[in-house]
């Protein structure tokens, strides 16, 4: 096991498209976890819904089954080591993560509209944590960023506990989404590589 901090250039073509995704030089490990898991959290959470709720329109579930790949998958992506060595490469910096915790006030817009009737107040509340939380773990030191992002996340869980409403059905929405930005994406880490990739800095 060891580290690589270069960053592979993305191929051409569509294999390209899926490097800037998930990261140049993924491993088939890493893209199994990234698409059968999101798969079966999209299958798992329809289902759920189906029979809690029973009444959700068509549209409903089909923002459910996209939201659960979408974070999910998020979850994993961003957690990855190569995941972490693209989106943590340079030139990334301050406004390129904040921008990537802002453009995620639509997935909250979504939710709030479709699932609670457009709560504003939903609405405020978690998009005001979400920039926040996000903006304090961004410039936290880099040896402070773990523990600030879990700090961050801890404040989230307990917000969308007892702070406010959660759509029935969508009760495993808010955790779920600061868990991939607070947690899987902000905090930068040590990009660790199998012993076998090429150019892999041994410990």
């Amino acid at each position: 096991m060891g580290t690589e901090q270069s960053v592979p250039n993305p191929r051409a073509g569509l294999a390209g498209i899926l490097d800037r995704f998930v990261g140049p030089g993924a491993t088939p490990a890493e893209l199994v976890l990234q698409f059968v898991f999101p798969l079966g959290a999209a299958v798992v959470a329809v289902a759920y819904a189906a029979y809690t709720v029973e009444t959700w329109s068509s549209a409903q579930y089909v923002l459910c089954a996209v939201l659960a790949f979408d974070i999910v998958g998020g979850i994993i992506t961003n957690a990855t080591s190569s995941g972490k060595r693209w989106y943590h490469r340079d030139g990334q910096g301050f406004p390129q993560h904040f921008g990537f915790i802002t453009l995620h006030l639509g997935h909250l817009a979504l939710v709030s509209w479709v699932f609670l009737g457009f709560d504003f107040v939903w609405l405020a509340a978690a998009g005001a944590y979400l920039l926040i939380a996000g903006f304090g773990i961004i410039m936290s030191p880099l040896y402070l960023q773990r523990p600030v992002a879990l700090l961050m996340y801890a404040g989230s869980v307990l917000l969308a506990l007892y702070g406010l409403a959660s759509p029935i059905g969508m009760e495993w929405f808010l955790p779920l989404f600061y868990l991939k930005l607070f947690v899987a994406h902000l905090p930068k880490e040590e990009p660790y590589r199998p012993s076998d990739s090429p150019s892999v800095n041994s410990r």
